[in-house]
This record gives structure tokens, C-alpha cells and sequence, in this order.
């Protein structure tokens, strides 16, 4: 299990960029390898969510590789079509910053 001032950490997120409750469900192992190269590794935390009008599941996690100027990186992504996962919630972080240029 995550530790719990982790998971409050990204509660508080969540509720502050999608204005919603979030309750912990699960901390899940994702690995991501292309071409035999590991492309993304690490942990993401899966919430219920409470009060939102689309999405009932949110992933998030800190992202230790996008430290900017000393500041975490928290991701979160709406469990919404098409991200059903949470290596389909690190595919949509992942192709967002790609398109922001990040």
C-alpha cells in the first residue's frame, strides 16, 4: 500500500484540478517497454471518484523523471475513454506532454 501523505497529496490535486473527491483504491506496478527499452516504469495510484459528471475512475502518480526546478510533476488523468487503464492513463500523460513540448 502507498504511503498515506502520498495519496493525500494526489487527493488534493485531483480535487483541486477536477473539482472531486477521491477516494484510494489501489496502487498498480506499470511498466512500459518499446523495442525492448523500458519507455516508462513506476506506480500509479487509482482513485474513485466522487461528484465528477463524467468520471468515476482517476490514475495519478508524481513523476520523478519530469522534476522541473525542484517541483513535483503530479499527473493525474481522468479514467475516461479512451483511457481504461493505468498504462492507458501513462500513454495519454505521456502523448500530452509530447504535444505541449515538454
Amino acid at each position: 500500500m502507498a504511503d498515506g501523505e502520498y495519496i493525500e497529496k494526489l487527493q488534493n490535486v485531483i480535487f483541486q484540478r477536477h473539482g472531486c473527491e477521491a477516494s484510494w483504491v489501489e496502487s498498480l506496478p506499470v511498466l512500459d517497454v518499446f523495442r525492448g527499452q523500458i519507455i516508462w516504469n513506476g506506480t500509479v495510484e487509482v482513485f474513485h471518484l466522487s461528484g465528477h459528471p463524467k468520471a468515476r475512475i482517476a490514475y495519478a502518480w508524481i513523476d520523478q523523471e519530469e522534476q522541473r526546478d525542484t517541483r513535483e510533476m503530479v499527473e493525474t488523468v481522468l479514467g475516461l475513454p479512451p483511457v481504461d487503464s493505468p498504462l492507458s492513463a501513462v500513454w495519454a500523460s505521456m502523448t500530452a506532454d509530447f504535444m505541449r513540448g515538454l
